[in-house]
């Protein structure tokens, strides 16, 4: 069944489908927006919503005729360089769904257990960081997230 499923939430589910167990997969814009007869920039839409770093994707493209865009699955700690672009997109703030999304994708790729999810989570959730400022709480969260990535990547 599609019910309640977003023309997005179709296209990232085909292209997850196409990606499968390969490390990585090229295709052309224009292909998939005839196949969903929808227009490109929502073919990059939801590639740039859907595939990000915190998700574990690496994505690339190449423009002009022969243009195409790459999408790349990349373990996150394995990956020296792809661990510190995940924590320069962290920045100096960052979302609690931002947070919570990366804890999820290291669950994903069994790169951490359940429990060790959860005390993540519950390390970076709002409830536990709240000290009545939203920015300060973002800054904090970051600062921890970041600190447990890089606690991670020594263990690994």
């Amino acid at each position: 069944m599609m019910e309640n499923k977003s023309i997005s939430d179709i296209i990232e589910a085909y292209l997850k489908e196409i990606l499968g167990d390969s490390a990585q997969i090229e295709i052309r814009r224009s292909e998939i927006a005839n196949h969903f007869d929808v227009v490109p920039s929502q073919i990059n839409y939801v590639i740039k919503t859907r595939f990000t770093i915190q998700n574990g994707y690496l994505v690339k493209s190449k423009r002009g005729g022969g243009g195409y865009i790459r999408i790349e699955r990349v373990n996150l700690l394995d990956n020296i360089d792809v661990l510190n672009s995940l924590i320069q997109t962290i920045g100096d703030s960052i979302r609690e769904r931002d947070a919570f999304a990366i804890v999820q994708t290291l669950y994903d790729e069994k790169v951490i257990t359940q429990r060790e999810g959860d005390l993540m989570l519950v390390a970076l959730a709002k409830q536990t960081l709240d000290v009545g400022d939203t920015d300060i709480e973002a800054r904090l969260r970051a600062r921890v997230l970041i600190s447990l990535l890089n606690r991670l990547r020594y263990e690994s």
